[in-house]
């Protein structure tokens, strides 16, 4: 669900997501399983689809789908990530091939998949090139698929206060506030040669542990991937304590699922 390697964040520093591999794989929640069955029932996607799935990170996506009969590759430029997703794959039996790669020159051939996807890593594409990437690559009325699933930060809920715990440590960080909904990636595909563009989103709430959560946020852009260790360290004493005297025991923190289709001319 992420794309490491040289993106640079608001201060300039490498966001590198392979860092966080191993929270990556404890702790970041992927899409349910509500999501895929959503994806089947409007034949956004079919078994034995070839699919693509561009910035792969642990593989959420692509193993979602080859549980489903379609035949995946998932690329990304974190190998950390790659090692996690194969793993994984490996564990519960499903069969995808895993790639390092670029969203926006994947290698692959003109017309080789009925399906490309992007799960909670668009923004750090070059959104034109990555379009016409996915365009080159999909067979004639294929479909691109971008989707995301995002913590809500909504007033006073732990998520809230968690992002400005993270600004307080990363001022000026811009993915603070999100509401889990992307008109840009919509205009992606209205404008990227696309029809039958359609999107649709749903609210859940994710149980989390304080472990779990610390593990996630960890996870974020603006912490793992961008600070120090040091300073990712003192960021997590910080939120032991902000858990502890402000939201004892189990959290359920809402999330937003938001996808967005379009098929190729």
């Amino acid at each position: 669900m992420a794309e490491g390697g040289d993106n640079l964040d608001h201060q300039g520093r490498s966001i590198d997501f392979g860092r966080t591999a191993a929270d990556y794989e404890r702790h970041r929640p992927g899409f349910p399983e509500g999501f895929f069955d959503r994806l089947e029932s409007i034949s956004w996607i079919e078994s034995g689809q070839r699919a693509l799935d561009l910035g792969t990170g642990t593989g959420s996506l692509a193993l979602g789908f080859a549980s489903r009969g379609l035949a995946v590759t998932g690329l990304d430029l974190a190998p950390e990530l790659l090692d996690v997703a194969r793993q994984t794959a490996i564990d519960h039996d499903l069969s995808v091939q895993f790639i390092e790669g670029r969203a926006e020159a994947t290698g692959r051939d003109d017309g080789e998949f009925d399906l490309v996807s992007a799960g909670q890593c668009w923004w750090w594409f070059d959104a034109d090139a990555a379009t016409r990437e996915a365009r080159r690559v999909l067979a004639p009325s294929g479909r691109l698929l971008i989707c995301d699933f995002c913590y809500l930060p909504v007033t006073g809920n732990v998520a809230s206060r968690t992002e400005q715990l993270i600004l307080d440590h990363n001022p000026g960080w811009p993915k603070a506030g999100w509401s889990g909904i992307h008109p840009e990636q919509v205009n992606a595909l209205d404008h990227g040669g696309f029809r039958e563009v359609e999107s649709f989103s749903y609210v859940i709430d994710v149980p989390f542990s304080h472990e779990a959560w610390r593990g996630r946020i960890r996870t974020c852009n603006g912490v793992g991937s961008a600070l120090s260790p040091d300073e990712v360290e003192r960021f997590d004493e910080e939120l032991v304590g902000v858990l502890a005297e402000d939201f004892p025991g189990e959290l359920f923190v809402p999330h937003r699922v938001f996808a967005v289709s379009g098929v190729s001319a």
